[in-house]
């Protein structure tokens, strides 16, 4: 399976080459997010660890183009890319809707090309299986979203006082919001590699009960870790969640076969 290295640079980005590392971590953003939030992760690892942050359709370099409206289609559109990238050991660190994106690109992996990943960080996220009914921010307006946004402070005030930038990222927030509220797990169920959960404690989005019910959807080992911190905890929490990654990922060995790719 051969990428166009146009299309992949495209989706793909690669801030601190490190072609001597022993393993890869592919960094998947949250709802409005962009790769460029994933730069000083892979600052702090490299060299040991090459990160490579995804960049969705539909926002900075990419605003022209439409985006891609849920999760079973972004990891549809990702899976020919990574497996590319999984000639050594790969990780998967998805924060918010970017974790619900992981769990099912690791599924597919693991079923369609017989890569199991070396770890599943699921990072501000409530397992798969538990859904919120009354999640329904994408059909609000613009200020319901916006407001959705500060109580979360992910975003600097700075950016959402500017129109003509609310202007550009909000036709994202609210496509991300959607595919993130309406996803249900109807291919992927489990996957067979370790999933570690970590979640900030005062994260009104990613309820303790509702993230150790990732331990549900993984036939590996699961673990949870717990920062100070609202939804956003790993910005402040970052040389922590550095810490732990590196831990986990410089020990990492060589995967056990997946089962055969189902056809």
């Amino acid at each position: 399976m051969t990428v166009q290295s146009e299309s992949r640079d495209l989706w793909i980005r690669r801030y601190h080459p490190a072609p001597d590392s022993a393993v890869r971590l592919l960094c998947l953003p949250h709802a409005g997010g962009s790769a460029s939030f994933y730069f000083p992760v892979s600052q702090a690892l490299a060299p040991r660890i090459e990160v490579l942050a995804v960049q969705y359709p539909g926002r900075q370099d990419r605003r022209l183009e439409p985006c891609v409206e849920t999760i079973p289609e972004l990891a549809d559109r990702l899976l020919p890319l990574v497996v590319e990238e999984a000639d050594r050991p790969l990780a998967l660190f998805g924060h918010s809707m970017g974790a619900s994106l992981a769990f099912e690109l690791a599924g597919l992996l693991e079923r369609r090309a017989g890569v199991v990943p070396s770890m599943l960080f699921a990072s501000g996220r409530r397992a798969p299986s538990r859904f919120r009914a009354e999640e329904d921010i994408h059909r609000r307006g613009d200020e319901a979203l916006l407001t959705e946004i500060r109580r979360l402070a992910g975003t600097d005030s700075r950016v959402l006082g500017d129109d003509e930038v609310l202007r550009m990222i909000l036709p994202a927030l609210r496509n991300d919001y959607r595919a993130a509220e309406l996803y249900r797990p109807a291919r992927v169920h489990q996957v067979a590699c370790p999933v570690t959960a970590l979640v900030g404690t005062e994260d009104p989005k990613a309820p303790l009960d509702d993230v150790h019910a990732w331990r549900d959807h993984t036939t590996g080992p699961f673990t949870t870790h717990t920062y100070p911190g609202g939804h956003f905890y790993l910005i402040d929490q970052a040389p922590r969640v550095i810490d732990l990654i590196t831990e986990l990922l410089t020990a990492v060995r060589p995967a056990a076969p997946a089962p055969p790719p189902r056809r």
